[in-house]
């Protein structure tokens, strides 16, 4: 399992401290410190599609000129991510069984724990 996050983000936090506290072996990787790469941001994408992974709620996406937000697609929406990593939703986990985004106990228990 690989966890792709922001380390300082505190949603990633939670969700390590989770995966810490049920046993659950991970591999973190930092999407700013570690890197990004535009297939792998594309695979995500094919998987869960750009509007579920851009996080639209961010200041980071919120800072954007309106001109930048309006009329965002598949092209536009990987391009500011691969720009700025922190566009998208954390934290996003690759498992031999997919990929899914965002973090919930309820939902997490039902996937991860042993």
């Amino acid at each position: 399992m690989i966890l792709y996050g922001i380390s300082n983000c505190d949603t990633v936090k939670k969700a390590r401290r989770w995966l810490d506290e049920q046993g659950v072996a991970y591999r973190f990787h930092d999407v700013r410190k570690d890197g990004l790469d535009a297939a792998m941001l594309q695979s995500w994408i094919d998987a869960l599609g750009w509007e579920r992974l851009l996080n639209k709620a961010g200041t980071t996406f919120r800072k954007l000129p309106e001109a930048q937000k309006g009329g965002l697609d598949t092209a536009s929406a990987k391009a500011l991510m691969l720009d700025q990593p922190a566009m998208i939703r954390r934290p996003v986990v690759k498992t031999a069984d997919g990929i899914c985004v965002g973090f919930s106990p309820a939902d997490w228990q039902a996937r991860f724990a042993a």
